[in-house]
């Protein structure tokens, strides 16, 4: 993985944070890490320093949460990158941060590995969502009846193709090479699907053809 050259760790335990910190810089994921212990702290250094290159955002945190702090700062900065750092506990705030427009849910308990794949994929400009998340916020969503499902014929087969890819947590550039197509060609499906399904992100654009029974990840 490319070096990343700045990176804000927001969360309200020092001792996870710090954690965090060390990691980051151990594995030489990121050249300079700035600390901030809830979300009013954050906007504070956005306001005063250089735009980070990812921010590692708690949700549940003191003053100001992720969710506020999330959507204040994207609305700033419609740029910005944000990796949702999330307890199970949290579900009922992923549907605001993913209209906020983060790009990356992690588990709090996930190990290192998952949370360096989630980096690399939000930096290569793709979503992430830890597949456990995932599938226990499909569960609590509800399918839709047979009569409300969407119909896949909304989506030439190629789209469905690239959809279902998609699901199943590949990246554009994976789906490429899976597909034998250039990356820009995959990111321009994707485009189409996005106005298709009314979606913003890789991870809303799941979450739509899951719950809507387009796609099924079982």
């Amino acid at each position: 993985m490319k070096i990343i050259n700045k990176v804000i760790v927001v969360d309200d335990h020092d001792i996870f944070r710090e954690g965090l910190v060390s990691l980051l810089k151990l594995k030489k994921i990121a050249r300079t890490v700035d600390e901030a212990r809830n979300g009013q702290e954050f906007l504070d250094l956005l306001n005063k320093r250089e735009i980070p290159d990812l921010v590692l955002l708690d949700i549940s945190m003191p003053i100001m949460d992720g969710v506020i702090a999330a959507q204040a700062a994207v609305e700033k900065f419609p740029s910005i990158k944000i990796i949702v750092l999330s307890m199970f506990g949290d579900k009922e705030y992923y549907y605001k941060m993913i209209s906020a427009g983060v790009k990356g849910f992690v588990l709090k308990s996930s190990g290192k590995n998952e949370l360096e794949s989630a980096i690399l994929n939000v930096m290569e400009g793709n979503s992430f969502f830890s597949n456990e998340l995932l599938i226990q916020i499909i569960a609590d969503i509800g399918y839709k009846s047979d009569s409300e499902k969407k119909q896949t014929n909304e989506f030439t087969p190629r789209e469905y193709d690239v959809l279902k890819l998609f699901c199943q947590g590949l990246s554009a550039k994976e789906i490429a090479d899976q597909m034998a197509l250039s990356k820009k060609t995959i990111e321009g499906y994707r485009t189409k699907l996005f106005h298709k399904t009314g979606t913003k992100t890789s991870t809303s654009l799941v979450v739509y053809a899951i719950k809507n029974k387009i796609v099924s990840i079982v």
